[in-house]
C-alpha cells in the first residue's frame, strides 16, 4: 500500500511538474469574429411589452435564426435586466436571442438603425 501511494504522489509530481501546452496566436484564439457575422446575427422587432417586475420583454419580430423561430409575437426573458431599462413599447430594435432550457432569452438588444 505504502509503494502505491508513493507511485500515485511520484506521478503527481510529474504531472504537475510538466509544462502545458499553450496554443500561440497561430490558434483558433487569433480570429477575431467579423463585425458583419455579429450584425447579421441579430433580428428586427418591435418592442409590445416591457415588464421590469418579471424581468420579461414582449417583442414582435421577424425570422430569429437563432433559435430557429418565424415571425410571430412572444415573451423574451431578458437575459441582463439592465437591458430592459433602454427599451420602451414601440420601439423599434434588433436583438439577439437564445434559448436556456425552456426559456428564449433576449442577450443583445439595440435600437434600429
Amino acid at each position: 500500500m505504502k509503494t502505491m501511494m508513493t507511485a500515485v504522489a511520484a506521478i503527481a509530481l510529474a504531472l504537475a511538474g510538466a509544462p502545458a501546452h499553450a496554443q500561440g496566436a497561430s490558434g483558433h484564439s487569433a480570429h477575431a469574429p467579423a463585425p458583419a457575422a455579429a450584425s447579421a446575427a441579430l433580428s428586427e422587432g418591435e418592442v409590445r411589452k416591457v415588464d421590469k417586475a418579471a424581468g420579461t420583454i414582449t417583442l414582435k419580430h421577424g425570422p430569429v435564426p437563432s433559435i430557429d423561430m418565424p415571425p410571430m409575437t412572444m415573451v423574451f426573458v431578458a437575459a441582463d435586466p439592465a437591458m430592459l431599462d433602454r427599451v420602451k413599447a414601440g420601439d423599434k430594435v434588433r436583438f439577439a436571442a437564445d434559448r436556456a432550457g425552456n426559456a428564449y432569452r433576449v442577450t443583445r438588444i439595440e435600437p434600429a438603425k
